[in-house]
């Protein structure tokens, strides 16, 4: 029998497409939700171990407030005491004992990191690992050279003449940098974290090895979702001069309507059916997070971003920072469910545009300073230098500040608090740099005495 031309490729591609989607369909099937009516058995088991109990009653009494908030959660409801979370292996770098166990063979923590909670929140731990809120949080406290010089030898005083060894040069970090951003905690003799290390903010690294701190949002020992989903679970860490993302909120006409009516909303809906009807304007989760329309909930915050807003000149995001072109379409998804296209459409041509004024601003002022450097002009001590520390307050502060206006709809953080000033900085940057070429010298004094325009 004669073969005709062309046949075995087109057997072959026919094979090669029936095995796509095959393959296609057995991808979807792991990613689909388990169908629980095909379990044979959906058991619920109510009560506590004798040792769960003897925590219970030990700590009613030691701590009562801690029992007392972790009754009225859904942990307590689920059956999840003390003793589930707290309680760690022997060989466990963290493991220590109360004086309630003293003699026994159990070993608790003090400290929870999210390997514990993944043993019930998989998903959401390997979510939140993969966004800036896990170890890129943390990254300036524990890894980066130059933030430990601002925060030891700088705000530590050390430059002024506190001693090296002085727990005092630890002040500014444990009460303010540590407390958003977290920390690395270092352990005592007893296993248990040293007066300095912990508690600390979302990044927090454990000996572990977990990195992260779910209670920041979802306060111990409540953990409730409804306070996570409320902006001021955000407000904590994201406010102030330098990314006053809860002000900018509060103006906005989303913000507005959550100060009007967000005492009426129903804010305990379960994860993935907290919808609009439930609210009638969204909060920092329901953008960010939250499952709303097609989208499912997610605690990648990175996930639903375009812009870096948040260093020195926006770049559309990749990498760590997550998928720049992928996050405008799944934000846009969110706008979808109350706005227009149109409207969409308009949001985002201004913030694009209020970005890339901003980075004009930024790539200028950020010339002069390196003609500057390139002919010596510039101070060894940039906190001493008008020139640097103007460039710093131009993208950490009003160049904030504006980007971030114009993400949310806060006008006048947009302009008053950032445009507006972001020309005056520049301004003062081109004299400063037209004067030190003109005299080929520095001039002696900084003129810049306050914390940096606000």
């Amino acid at each position: 029998m004669k073969r005709r031309p062309g046949s075995v490729s087109l057997g072959l591609a026919l094979f090669l497409a029936a095995m796509s989607c095959w393959s296609a369909a057995l991808a979807e099937e792991k990613r689909a939700y388990p169908n629980m009516s095909k379990s044979a058995d959906i058991v619920i088991k109510r009560g506590y171990s004798p040792e769960a109990l003897k925590c219970i009653e030990c700590h009613a009494k030691e701590t009562p407030g801690i029992v007392a908030g972790w009754k009225e959660g859904r942990m307590a409801h689920a059956g999840v005491s003390c003793y589930d979370c707290h309680v760690v292996d022997a060989s466990s770098p963290m493991a220590s004992q109360c004086k309630g166990l003293k003699g026994t063979r159990i070993f608790t923590s003090p400290m929870v990191s999210p390997k514990t909670c993944a043993r019930c929140h998989p998903t959401e731990v390997d979510q939140f690992s993969k966004s800036g809120h896990a170890k890129l949080a943390s990254a300036p406290v524990v890894e980066k050279k130059k933030f430990k010089n601002l925060i030891y030898e700088l705000e530590g005083g050390t430059f002024a003449g506190v001693p090296g060894e002085s727990k005092l040069r630890l002040a500014t970090r444990q009460s303010g940098c540590q407390m958003c951003h977290g920390a690395e905690v270092q352990l005592g003799p007893d296993r248990k974290p040293t007066n300095d290390s912990w508690p600390g903010g979302i990044g927090m690294r454990y000996p572990d090895g977990g990195v992260g701190n779910c209670v920041v949002c979802h306060n111990r020992h409540q953990f409730k979702i409804s306070e996570a989903r409320k902006p001021e679970a955000c407000a904590k860490c994201h406010l102030g001069p330098d990314h006053p993302d809860i002000e900018i909120y509060y103006e906005s006409s989303h913000g507005q309507i959550f100060l009007t009516d967000g005492e009426n909303w129903k804010w305990d809906s379960a994860p993935d059916a907290w919808e609009p009807g439930d609210y009638t304007a969204p909060t920092c989760a329901t953008c960010h997070m939250s499952g709303i329309g097609e989208l499912n909930t997610t605690h990648n915050v990175n996930e639903r971003l375009h812009w870096d807003l948040v260093h020195p000149k926006s770049v559309v995001r990749s990498g760590a920072r997550g998928d720049g072109e992928k996050g405008r379409r799944l934000m846009r998804k969110v706008c979808a469910n109350c706005h227009s296209t149109l409207h969409i459409d308009n949001h985002f041509a201004k913030l694009d545009r209020a970005v890339e004024l901003y980075n004009f601003y930024f790539d200028k002022a950020t010339a002069m300073i390196d003609t500057l450097k390139a002919k010596r002009l510039l101070k060894a001590d940039p906190w001493k230098d008008p020139a640097q520390e103007l460039h710093y307050y131009l993208w950490h502060h009003t160049g904030r500040r504006a980007r971030h206006g114009a993400a949310m709809d806060g006008p006048d953080y947009a302009h008053w608090h950032g445009f507006f000033q972001i020309f005056q900085v520049y301004k003062d940057i081109e004299d400063i740099y037209n004067y030190r070429l003109k005299h080929n010298e520095i001039e002696e004094l900084s003129p810049v005495m306050s914390t940096g325009p606000l």
